[in-house]
This record gives structure tokens, sequence and C-alpha cells, in this order.
């Protein structure tokens, strides 16, 4: 069963608020209904996968600059976008902590 877009935002609410805060997660969520407009663009798919929206989500560290910035990095080459977001992780789980 195809799932629309009003209903793929309210699937998302829960981890963007955790990630942007309740003040900015509509924002957040505008954001990513725009990388499903571009994403149809250029892949012709309705929608990026879950792991590209988690890797952007965790990419901008909810941060709404950051989020634009790994945005048009998931569009314009979402391998890219995987190694970013699997190095922040690598960086949150080493001894060290993360960084940017």
């Amino acid at each position: 069963m195809a799932v629309g877009r009003t209903a793929r935002r309210a699937q998302r609410e829960a981890r963007v608020g955790a990630v942007f805060g309740e003040d900015a997660a509509p924002v957040a969520l505008d954001l990513l209904e725009l990388v499903e407009f571009a994403w149809h663009d250029c892949y012709g798919e309705v929608t990026p996968g879950d792991e590209v929206v988690e890797d952007i989500l965790t990419c901008s560290r909810g941060d709404l600059a950051w989020l634009i910035r790994y945005a048009r990095l998931a569009v314009d080459d979402w391998r890219d976008l995987r190694l970013a977001a699997d190095e922040i992780r690598s960086a949150e789980n080493s001894p060290g902590g993360p960084g940017r």
C-alpha cells in the first residue's frame, strides 16, 4: 500500500522532534518534504529510503543549517551522505566522543 506525504511526515515527527526539539521540528519536517520533491526529480522515487533520512538527521545533529547542507548532499550523492553519517556514528562511539 502506498503511503502519502502526510502519513510519511507523521511517521517522522517523533524522530525529527527528538533531534530538533518541538519548536524547530516543523521546519525540519518541511525541509524533508522538499527533499522528497528533489529526490523524485532526481531518482524517480517518491521518497528517499528511511536509511537516507536517518543519515540526514544524524549528520544534522539538530542544527537546521547542517540539516540543509546534508539534505542537499543526500540528493546530490546519497553515498557521500552515508560516509559522513558513518563517520559521525563512529566518532560518537569512540572514546574521544563526537566531532563535526
